[in-house]
C-alpha cells in the first residue's frame, strides 16, 4: 500500500491469502474520532469502509500480476452498520474476495469490535 499516516487506515495485517482474503486490525484513537451531535466521539462510517477497502486492496495487490500496481476503491454495493465504533476500540477487519476479472475485483467485508459485527458490506476494487 502506498498510503502513509494519516491516510493509512489499517495498523496490521493479521492473515493474508493472496487473491482470496485478508484480515487486519485497526486501533481507533481519540485523534481520529469525529464528534456527533450528541457529543460522543465515534469513528465515521466512511472511515470504517475505507479501512475495509484497504484490507481488501492488500489481498488483491499480493497477487503476482498486481505487484507494484495501485488499487482503487471501486464502490460499495451494499453496506449495513450495526453499531458505532468508539476511540480505544480495535476494529477487526476481514475481506473475502469473491470475483477477480481482469483488473476488477469484488468481495464481502466484515468489521467487528470485540467479536461483535459493526459493519457488513460488499466492496468493489479496480487496479490502475
Amino acid at each position: 500500500m502506498p498510503h502513509r499516516y494519516p491516510l493509512l487506515l489499517i495498523d496490521r495485517i493479521e492473515e493474508l491469502e493472496p487473491g482470496k482474503s485478508a484480515r487486519a486490525l485497526r486501533c481507533v484513537t481519540e485523534q481520529e474520532a469525529l464528534f456527533t451531535e450528541q457529543g460522543s466521539a465515534v469513528l465515521s462510517e466512511t472511515l470504517v469502509i475505507g479501512s475495509l477497502a484497504q484490507t481488501g486492496a492488500c489481498a488483491l495487490l499480493t497477487l503476482p500480476e498486481f505487484v507494484g500496481e495501485t488499487a482503487y476503491f471501486g464502490g460499495i454495493k451494499a453496506a449495513e452498520f450495526m453499531c458505532p465504533v468508539y476511540p480505544r476500540d480495535v476494529l477487526e477487519l476481514e475481506v473475502k474476495l469473491e470475483k477477480i476479472k481482469s483488473s476488477i475485483g469484488s468481495g464481502k467485508a466484515t468489521a467487528k469490535v470485540a467479536g461483535q459485527v459493526v459493519c457488513l458490506t460488499e466492496l468493489a476494487f479496480m487496479i490502475g
